[in-house]
């Protein structure tokens, strides 16, 4: 799908890269770009509107559903993540927290906006995954998890949605240079290049993009002999 003229809603839009999307989306000529947020703030940018938004709560879904019922494009970008390992005493609960969102929060947003994107003429829906979806380490187990299932689901997202013409496009990405990774001394991309790489890809038509050369390399690795995924994340 075309972004120009597109009417699109992106979660967790405030900060990070769901911003630097508003931004690259406006930029590219999009026609109206709702920011979801919990705290709705003005942006400051013409063309945005600020929208209250929580995805783990459904009351903010099913609300943002009706009040933004001319959306073309769902950009699910909104997710948390927290550092720990499975046999920390509170994992459970950390996983429970990140599954809430990064994962419960995109099937509510997609049942939501699913037929109003069909409404609307088929469109488009994006959900920012993670290089994560297929390696991970002792710190990054539960945050992975919540990634390997979120790709999981895009993948049937997109069988469930193709007969209405909608398109699911998967990003994959590692670190980040944004608020989220910051004192994680690991190698980061700018979000800029991502968020250009990604709507460069939605107007391709294509299924999933990597948004750096290590996701690049990492996809090419799961089919080796040694698979990618055998061996924790390391610096």
């Amino acid at each position: 799908m075309k972004v120009k003229d597109a009417i699109v809603l992106v979660t967790g839009a405030n900060r990070g890269f769901g911003l630097q999307l508003v931004h690259e989306l406006i930029a590219r000529g999009a026609k109206k770009v709702y920011a979801g947020m919990r705290t709705p703030v003005d942006l400051g940018i013409e063309g945005v509107v600020p929208v209250k938004l929580d995805v783990t709560n459904a009351d903010d879904v099913a609300a943002a559903a009706a009040l933004c019922s001319d959306t073309t494009l769902l950009v699910n970008n909104a997710g948390i993540a927290q550092f720990g390992g499975y046999l920390d005493a509170n994992s459970i609960d950390i996983a429970r927290d990140m599954f809430e969102t990064n994962y419960y929060g995109v099937i509510r947003m997609s049942q939501a906006f699913a037929p109003v994107l069909k409404a609307n003429g088929g469109g488009g829906i994006v959900n920012v995954l993670s290089v994560a979806s297929w390696i991970s380490s002792p710190l990054l187990g539960p945050y992975a998890a919540t990634k390997s299932a979120v790709w999981s689901f895009t993948n049937t997202l997109r069988q469930h949605l193709s007969e209405q013409g909608t398109q699911v496009l998967g990003l994959h990405v590692g670190f980040m240079d944004t608020d989220m990774t910051h004192g994680i001394e690991f190698p980061k991309t700018d979000p800029r290049v991502v968020a250009a790489k990604t709507l460069d890809a939605l107007e391709a038509g294509k299924a999933e993009v990597f948004g750096d050369e290590l996701t690049e390399k990492v996809k090419l690795g799961l089919s080796a002999e040694q698979a990618v995924y055998l061996a924790p994340v390391v610096r």
